[in-house]
Order: C-alpha cells, then sequence, then structure tokens
C-alpha cells in the first residue's frame, strides 16, 4: 500500500466540502486533480470511499469510517512537523553529554557553568562515565554526543579533535626523580606504578608509551579514579603517570609533577554518532565545548 498525505487532504477536504470543485479550491487543486487523487486513493485502498453523481457527493461507508479517524491523524502530524520544524530555532531544552571521568572533573564544570550563563534556557547534564561505558552511550544514543579520550576505532563515529593533553609523572617530593625540571619515559624503568585501569582512555596510550620507550615497570595497583592514584602514591605505593587534565585545578600540595619526554599526549574529542549530526542545541553546547578547551589550550 502506498497511500500518500497529498491523497489523504484530499479526501479530507472532499468529505468536508462534500464538492470536488470547492475542495479544490480549499486545498488549491484543480477539479480533475482532486478527482484523480480520490481514484488514486480508493485504488490503493481497495474500497469506495465516495458516491458520486452529478448533484452531491456521498460518503460510503468506509469513507465515513476513515473521515472520522483522518482529521485527528492529520491534527496530529501537523503539530509533531511543527514542532520538529521548531527545533531548529529552538532556545530552550536539554542536551545530555557524556565524559569521562577526568574531563567531567577538570573541563566540563566550567563548560557547565558558561553554558548557564549564556544560554540559560538549555540544561546541559552530564553523564560522568569510564571511557568505554560513555563511548557505549554516545552508539546507543543515550546521550547527544560526548567529550572523550580518542577512541582506537571510530567506524561508526564522527568527531572533532579539541584539545591535546600531555602526559606527566606523578610521585613523592623525596622520589629520585622529583629533583628532575623534565623526565624521560625511559627513567622510568623498574619503577612501581599506580595507574588508572584499562577502563580509562588514558591506559592504552600510556602502556604503549612505556613500552615504546624502554620503561618495564610493576604495575603495582590499577584503579578507576584519579584521586585514589594520587592518595596511592603519597603513601608511597608507587609512582604515576596521569594526564594534565587530571590535575587538580589547586594543584597537588604533597606531591610533585614533572614533564614527561618525549611528549605523549591524548586527543580529547567531541563525538557523535556518524549519520546522526546533533541538534541545533547540542550543536550549540559542542560549540562551546570546543571554545572553552581553545581558551584553555591558549593559557
Amino acid at each position: 500500500m502506498n497511500v500518500t498525505l497529498r491523497q489523504l487532504r484530499v479526501f479530507q477536504a472532499v468529505a468536508e466540502t462534500r464538492n470536488f470543485s470547492r475542495a479544490g479550491d480549499q486545498i488549491g487543486l484543480t477539479q480533475p486533480a482532486v478527482s484523480r487523487s480520490i481514484v488514486e486513493l480508493e485504488s490503493q485502498l481497495g474500497l469506495k470511499l465516495l458516491d458520486r453523481t452529478t448533484r452531491e457527493v456521498v460518503l460510503t461507508d468506509a469513507g465515513q469510517s476513515l473521515a472520522m479517524r483522518l482529521d485527528r491523524v492529520l491534527d496530529d502530524l501537523d503539530q509533531t512537523l511543527a514542532e520538529v520544524h521548531g527545533m531548529a530555532g529552538a532556545r530552550r531544552g536539554k542536551v545530555r553529554v557524556a565524559s569521562s571521568p577526568t574531563l567531567s572533573a577538570n573541563l566540563i564544570p566550567a563548560c557547565i557553568a558558561e553554558c548557564a550563563r549564556r544560554d540559560p534556557d538549555i540544561d546541559f547534564l552530564l553523564l560522568d562515565r569510564m571511557q568505554q561505558t560513555a563511548l557505549d552511550s554516545v552508539r546507543a544514543g543515550e546521550v547527544d554526543f560526548g567529550v572523550l579520550v580518542e577512541p582506537p576505532a571510530t567506524d561508526d563515529l564522527q568527531g572533532e579533535a579539541i584539545l591535546d593533553d600531555p602526559f606527566c609523572l606523578v610521585m613523592p617530593p623525596d622520589h629520585r626523580l622529583a629533583g628532575k625540571r623534565t623526565v624521560a619515559w625511559s627513567a622510568l624503568d623498574g619503577e612501581p606504578l599506580v595507574l588508572l585501569d584499562h577502563a580509562s582512555g588514558s591506559r592504552r596510550l600510556i602502556d604503549e608509551a612505556l613500552a615504546e620507550h624502554g620503561a618495564h615497570c610493576e604495575v603495582r595497583q590499577q584503579v578507576g579514579h584519579p584521586a585514589t592514584v594520587f592518595r596511592m602514591v603519597e603513601q608511597g605505593i608507587g609512582i604515576s603517570v596521569m594526564p594534565a587534565l587530571a590535575m587538580p585545578p589547586a594543584g597537588l600540595q604533597a606531591l610533585v609533577v614533572r614533564p614527561l619526554l618525549p611528549k605523549v599526549q591524548r586527543t580529547i574529542m567531541l563525538v557523535h554518532r556518524r549519520n546522526r549530526a546533533p541538534s541545533p542545541l547540542a550543536q550549540r553546547v559542542w560549540n562551546l565545548i570546543r571554545e572553552m578547551a581553545a581558551q584553555r589550550r591558549e593559557r
């Protein structure tokens, strides 16, 4: 069955006016075009909808049944289309964003605050998830987009890099490497480490960098949150390699942070499902996060 919206609107006009000419005037069609649409609709349905004479148009039982239901169906459709069309200029609504913990703690809060200042009618909702879970949320359409460490596979995703985040060494102030201004990756050979676990988007990159630079280390603890890493380093369990964005804004009072060379960095990306562009509201939040990341990069 291939019933068109035009055929239904023509039938609605005829059912209302009970006259082909007046129906045509109402919807901007000629009388022959109205007649042709009704014939096509009846052919598609396999039912006679109208009894026509030279003097009047009468609805059959099938036509009466369709007319009774059609007004509400087309009214609902018109309302839905108007609402969707209105999304282009929408100023109010919710935007859901998934983000991994280090970004949720040290990049996104400023973005939420700035969004509230610029666009108070946008409700910016954060889903603070581990990297893989956040990616799953993007792929499932649970969120409008994600702010994530560059994923290893993006065939079903589309993204934009917004920030490079270098890795650094975190250690107690009495550690043998604490007196250096920078530390080579190779100097970590033999050191005990406390690292983020493999649910983090950073762990794959850290493991690759250690292996590439010949640093064979014992990973004594693998945990899910940066704050736990820092407390373990304070207790002498091991030193750590962490992304710079994991550092709290006020710094680490009891620990020393040094750049690692050669520079290895993770790429922070805005990511949405391929072939499903963000809504206009979500695009405004996307642009704001990109802008805030650019300001952070310049600082």
